[in-house]
């Protein structure tokens, strides 16, 4: 009786144990359940986090957790310190690394190669954040900062000394104050404008972008804005102290850069225009190399235009106080080279001579290879970065040997016509189809870009940065009258498609990231990055890249970046030691892809002072 007993006591607690068993396995699979449906605690946190990321004023709603936590935990990053940068001394305010005069005057003066680009080693590089100046303010909103700028953000009286007479630029209280004159035109840049446009179509958009050498304050580029013409302006950092950066903090396009013994950071027949008034450059040495230079980037078709010495010499010659010998011989020389370019004299009226260059590139070739000149035998005329000038013609053809300016459309029209260069095949692996759905992705991105951050629009920010431009998607989408893109792009990226930016009226620039951009600190109110650190993560430190960013920022300036998550994170982790907020969120088409989106607001603070 024992034994039955027993054994079916062991029954029982047998059945119960399993029942017991079930009965967990059930309550962990309703529980696992329950969390994975979104109403879990963390889940609706999580909802109202991503409601909130996508639909936020970065300035004033900036919510410093990310919205991607998934894939993070699989990096390595054993190393959770976060370096701290520090503020460099105040003596570093102006600091422009690949222009530092200090560093330039060590080098030979001959053709200007001490003014052109000598970065710093690793060892001379800065690991610190370029503080503003004491009293810095966000510049005027265009169209007033054309007139006005601080005094604060780039207390320099000297040009106001001297170019008094030619009416630069003139101190007035806490502001300088720019009449828009010009050492060409004390009258004003809007009459010197309608000179020109007595001869060059600028009123129906034919001309959209020109190139202004020697700018000064580019107050010639300043007034063509209005006429719906985009000028990038170059100066070297010289004598005449801070006219870039007085440039940049008026809203106008420019770099700092010279016409020495490289070749200009620009594609082949990219402009519509270029312009020299009084600049000082040597037109006719070398055998007009300069001018060959200019010819290079001047689009069939387009316009070159000099005024001031030596042109009118004549009249001018005891005014100049040069002797009348010099005068006529340097003349002789620019006509001569002029000629030899197939250049044609359009008008000369007082000190203003304009040419226009010649759309018949196959009896221009004739015409130059009868007379014996040399032509440049490099099959790519876009390939510029650090390469010497040569003192030969570059031929102008795409890589059909069509004339690539013949298609191009008025502007705006040009913005979304088919640029030539595409339609003709040149640029390897991008197609009409291409390019129609790369504007469509960047419309796209740009519209998920105005709900995180309301303020693009309203004209905040004036100066805007495309580090990795691409086919200039992302400044088409944004084209405004109250903004303009500075398109970047890097001369390791896969395609060059600097030439197809231009075609589409837009300007930009080569550059490696590696190194320093040619601009002052505190010239751009956003920068974009897309894939930019994808694409320098074997070539350079991400620290020295984001210092450079921090450099160019304005103080309370915005980075957006758009990058595959695992960069990001190791971008999030640098940028948490200088003094810039930020917040991570997911593409606009939903977490799932592997892509992310950083913004990052930069504080305010100024040399000597916290953060405020």
């Amino acid at each position: 009786m024992a034994n039955k007993f027993h054994s079916g006591d062991g029954r029982t607690r047998s059945s119960v144990s399993i029942f017991i068993v079930a009965g967990l396995c059930c309550f962990f699979y309703i529980l696992g359940a329950w969390q994975r449906s979104g109403f879990g605690k963390g889940d609706r946190i999580a909802i109202r986090m991503a409601e909130s990321g996508s639909d936020c004023n970065i300035l004033s709603n900036l919510n410093f957790e990310t919205h991607h936590g998934g894939e993070a935990g699989v990096i390595d990053d054993s190393d959770s310190k976060v370096t701290v940068y520090k503020p460099c001394p105040s003596k570093y305010t102006d600091y422009t690394p690949c222009q530092d005069q200090r560093r330039a005057m060590s080098f030979p003066r001959d053709n200007m190669f001490y003014r052109e680009r000598h970065c710093p080693s690793e060892e001379q590089k800065l690991h610190c954040l370029i503080p503003a100046p004491k009293g810095y303010v966000t510049p005027f909103p265009w169209p007033k900062s054309r007139d006005y700028v601080p005094y604060a953000n780039a207390p320099y009286k000297s040009l106001t000394v001297e170019k008094a007479i030619q009416n630069w630029i003139q101190y007035e209280g806490n502001v300088f104050r720019f009449p828009g004159g010009g050492t060409q035109f004390p009258q004003g840049a809007d009459k010197y404008i309608d000179q020109l446009a007595s001869v060059i179509p600028i009123a129906n958009g034919t001309v959209r972008t020109a190139l202004d050498t020697g700018c000064g304050v580019a107050s010639w580029g300043a007034y063509l804005w209005k006429r719906n013409v985009i000028a990038m302006s170059f100066a070297p950092r010289d004598s005449h102290e801070a006219q870039v950066q007085f440039a940049l903090e008026r809203g106008v396009p420019a770099v700092i850069g010279v016409l020495g013994t490289i070749k200009t950071p620009y594609p082949s027949s990219a402009f519509d225009m270029a312009h020299c008034s009084r600049c000082l450059i040597p037109w006719g040495v070398n055998d007009g190399l300069y001018m060959k230079e200019v010819d290079r980037v001047l689009r069939p078709g387009g316009y070159w235009v000099l005024s001031g010495p030596p042109i009118n010499w004549k009249t001018n010659y005891k005014a100049w106080q040069r002797p009348m010998e010099d005068l006529q011989e340097d003349q002789r020389k620019i006509e001569e080279v002029a000629k030899l370019l197939c250049w044609e004299k359009k008008a000369e009226i007082g000190e203003i001579a304009v040419w226009q260059k010649s759309r018949d590139a196959d009896s221009c070739r004739a015409a130059q290879e009868n007379s014996g000149a040399t032509i440049c035998k490099s099959e790519d005329a876009d390939d510029v970065w650090y390469k010497k000038m040569e003192p030969c013609i570059t031929q102008t053809k795409d890589g059909n040997n069509e004339e690539p300016s013949e298609d191009l459309r008025p502007f705006p029209e040009r913005l979304y016509a088919i640029p030539p260069r595409i339609a003709s095949g040149s640029i390897a692996g991008v197609s009409v189809e291409a390019y129609h759905e790369d504007n469509k992705q960047w419309k796209k991105h740009v519209s998920a870009y105005r709900k995180i951050n309301k303020i693009i629009d309203t004209g905040r920010y004036r100066n805007i940065m495309d580090m990795n431009a691409g086919l200039g998607g992302f400044a088409a989408a944004l084209q405004s009258p109250k903004l303009w893109v500075m398109n970047v792009v890097p001369t390791i990226a896969e395609k060059n498609t600097l030439g197809v930016i231009f075609e589409r009226g837009l300007i930009g620039i080569y550059h490696d990231w590696c190194e320093a951009f040619s601009t002052y600190p505190r010239t751009y109110d956003l920068i974009h990055a897309d894939g930019v650190f994808s694409l320098y993560k074997d070539k350079c430190n991400f620290e020295d890249i984001l210092l450079e960013i921090d450099r160019i920022l304005r103080p309370e300036g915005a980075v957006i970046f758009r990058d595959e998550v695992d960069v990001l994170v190791k971008v999030k982790k640098i940028i948490g030691g200088m003094r810039w907020d930020s917040k991570m969120m997911d593409h606009e088409d939903g977490p799932l892809i592997p892509q992310k989106i950083m913004v990052a607001v930069k504080q305010y603070w100024v040399g000597n002072s916290t953060s405020a």
